[in-house]
């Protein structure tokens, strides 16, 4: 329990750097960047959208034919990239501080 606490912890920093990093890409607008970085998404997203059930997916957006609305794949591409970018760092905090 206290491995995935800490792991949590340590991946929720990641996140808000992933975040800040994202921000920081708009604001200097380094579009090619984040395309890059959406783009890191799309294998995952999309393996997502067509093996989940589409009940799922309109209980979670409450739109009919969520899996094929442009808006649900571009966010959901965003979410995942921004998930694997976080990952690598978490890893990184959770071995520096919690070494054992």
């Amino acid at each position: 329990m206290w491995l995935f606490l800490r792991f949590s912890a340590c991946y929720a920093l990641a996140l808000i750097l992933a975040l800040m990093l994202l921000v920081t890409l708009m604001f200097f607008a380094q579009n090619d960047w984040m395309q890059l970085l959406i783009g890191s998404g799309k294998p995952l997203a999309y393996l997502l959208l067509h093996v989940l059930p589409e009940a799922f997916w309109h209980s979670l957006t409450g739109l009919e034919g969520a899996a094929g609305h442009p808006a649900v794949r571009s966010f959901l591409q965003l979410c995942v990239a921004l998930a694997q970018l976080a990952l690598l760092p978490a890893l990184g905090f959770y071995r520096l501080w919690y070494r054992t």
